[in-house]
């Protein structure tokens, strides 16, 4: 099991879609479940808290196993921040009956998205897997990644700091990363970035260019990526790890209903943010629902988006 992060400021945010109204700090120690963790549904051990941190936050908790974990707890406040489907896919199907698993419009997307990318010629996917290989990908892909939503609206780009670098070159080094870059006309457009732990592949972090969004090239590299992957034959699972997305859907073989549970301190601080955040939450799920009931879900994602 992975041990317990270090504490650190958690923003335990109000928000609205993408826009987050205010947030309140509490200091965390981050609980994260494996991906074996959660398809064995195993109850992670929580480890002392160190004074001044506000409690702990587990992520991918069998949703089965919330009970039992808020038991183990001890008497801490529980607030459920969200739930998913932890998505995985099984390598040990193989290449085509993964690919033949897929619905008949998924295939045929797929392969009419890399035809247009190809231009009637080959698909310029580069691969690396060495530590000066990695190197050089990290460049690249950082310049796709200051380009993406991911970077300019949450936050979550590929890291740049002399610590994320030193990691990368240190999996590299031991045979335990991978990468890709998808190129059109010459042009780098899209990334992929996965860890590996033990025979997992960990989908660690991804990226496109928007300005090429009408190509999903996102989807073709990350076909193309499994590709290779298959072609290896040395892992067990591709971890598509926390959140739900539609490419996830679509790729997986598998799923564990999972949450992400935080755990507080019984204070009564901690109550009253609680208690506010589970009612601004139901309030806003509350109006969502209101919205798609009276067919106004298109209006409402342009007034999120401020247009």
């Amino acid at each position: 099991m992975t041990a317990a992060h270090p504490a650190k400021p958690v923003r335990l945010k109000f928000e609205i879609g993408a826009r987050t109204l205010f947030a309140v700090r509490r200091s965390l120690a981050r609980v994260p479940l494996t991906l074996e963790d959660a398809i064995e549904s195993r109850l992670p051990v929580l480890p002392p808290l160190e004074r001044g941190t506000h409690g702990y936050s587990v992520t991918s908790l069998p949703e089965d196993r919330q009970a039992a974990m808020l038991h183990a707890s001890g008497g801490m406040l529980p607030f459920v921040r969200q739930r998913y489907t932890r998505y995985y896919l099984d390598f040990e199907i193989g290449f085509d009956a993964w690919f033949g698993g897929l619905s008949s419009n998924a295939r045929q997307g797929l392969k009419r998205k890399a035809k247009k990318i190809a231009g009637g010629g080959a698909l310029d996917v580069r691969r690396f897997h060495a530590p000066h290989e990695l190197e050089a990908f990290h460049a690249v892909a950082r310049q796709i990644s200051q380009r993406t939503y991911q970077e300019r609206l949450l936050g979550s780009g590929l890291p740049d700091g002399p610590e994320f670098v030193r990691e990368m070159l240190a999996l590299a080094a031991a045979d335990r990363a991978r990468a890709w870059l998808l190129y059109i006309a010459g042009e780098p457009v899209a990334y992929l970035y996965c860890p590996v732990l033990g025979d997992t592949v960990i989908y660690a972090h991804v990226g496109h260019d928007p300005a090429f969004n009408d190509l999903s090239p996102g989807a073709v590299l990350q076909l193309e990526a499994m590709r290779d992957l298959f072609a290896e034959e040395r892992f067990g699972r591709f971890d598509f790890t926390e959140g739900e997305g539609q490419h996830k859907r679509q790729f997986a073989t598998g799923g564990v209903a999972c949450i992400d549970l935080l755990l507080l301190r019984p204070s009564l601080a901690n109550r009253l943010t609680m208690a506010a955040l589970g009612g601004f939450n139901a309030s806003v799920a509350l109006a969502k629902r209101a919205v798609n009931a009276a067919g106004l879900e298109k209006l409402a994602k342009r007034v999120r988006r401020g247009a």
